[in-house]
């Protein structure tokens, strides 16, 4: 197993002066986190900039490809979709968006006392188990493929550079980033293929919640998962995923500081695999509620 290793353990410590807290939410998982909503038909009054909430979204990697994860702290605006990709100075965005427009903007409603910030890494097709990754990639730690380099690599990577910057909102001031939450949507890949990788469901996703709370030196670390919804596409895309839903069920039950977000089976689709516009909008909404109540319990 791989072992997280960074310079960032002062600042999660509090061990430099700091100008500014900001609480940090990580998202992650496969395309219905990447974001397929179209930002022209967003509303009026989530077109602009999200002010005052920066954000750090981890360029996607392939599976035995050098180790990417680069980024740059920027104000959250739309674009962070599939499609976005930066080359750590940076960014170029796409006509797309995901959950973080209206995640950022509910959770900081939340806490009108905090200044919030975002960390984003995720890639579409991608499985937990190593069996089910097919040419999209593998988030299990050990998943060797031709040179070792998986989808936690990459996530490390992210996490690495997002905490290596010491002053985040660019006022000159070291700043200081506090792991505050963990939201997850991902499951379809390893619903795909064979009912016994979907029941290894349960199992692989408390271990990679297990070290992504320990890569963020937070044992209990809130964690929202977002249920995969039924495939709209006949015959469906993920066979098996009432397996994975299931799991998904059974693990945030058995985990204290766990939620599971169900309204993805209310949205439409823009395509047989992506919820639409509408559904992006109301599953941040949806992810943010879920965190702000584990925090208060």
């Amino acid at each position: 197993m791989k072992h997280f290793l960074s310079g960032y353990a002062a600042l999660l410590c509090g061990g430099l002066a700091h100008a500014t807290d900001f609480y940090v939410y990580y998202l992650g998982g496969q395309s219905n986190m990447d974001g397929y909503g179209y930002v022209n038909q967003l509303p009026d009054e989530l077109k602009g900039p999200v002010e005052g909430i920066p954000v750090f979204h981890g360029n996607p990697g392939r599976d035995n490809q050098p180790v990417d994860g680069r980024g740059v702290w920027s104000t959250l605006q739309p674009g962070h979709g599939v499609g976005f990709s930066s080359d750590g100075k940076t960014n170029r965005y796409s006509g797309r968006f995901g959950v973080e427009l209206t995640f950022a903007r509910t959770i900081a409603a939340q806490h009108l006392d905090r200044r919030i910030a975002i960390i984003k890494y995720s890639r579409g097709g991608t499985s937990i188990a190593a069996d089910a990754a097919g040419n999209f990639g593998c988030w299990e730690p050990d998943f060797v493929g031709t040179n070792g380099v998986n989808q936690y690599d990459h996530f490390l990577a992210t996490i690495r550079g997002a905490f290596a910057v010491t002053d985040i909102d660019g006022d000159g001031e070291a700043d200081r980033l506090i792991p505050a939450g963990i939201v997850w949507m991902q499951g379809e890949s390893d619903a795909h293929y064979t009912p016994e990788i979907a029941s290894r469901y349960e199992a692989n996703l408390k271990r990679l919640m297990d070290l992504i709370r320990a890569a963020l030196r937070t044992d209990d670390l809130p964690v929202v998962i977002g249920r995969i919804s039924y495939a709209k596409k006949d015959p469906p895309s993920w066979k098996h995923g009432e397996i994975v839903r299931a799991a998904q069920k059974a693990w945030t039950d058995s985990d204290g500081k766990a939620a599971l977000v169900t309204s993805t089976d209310d949205y439409g689709y823009s395509d047989p695999w992506h919820y639409d516009t509408p559904g992006y909008i109301d599953l941040g909404k949806q992810f943010a509620a879920a965190v702000a109540k584990l925090e208060t319990e």
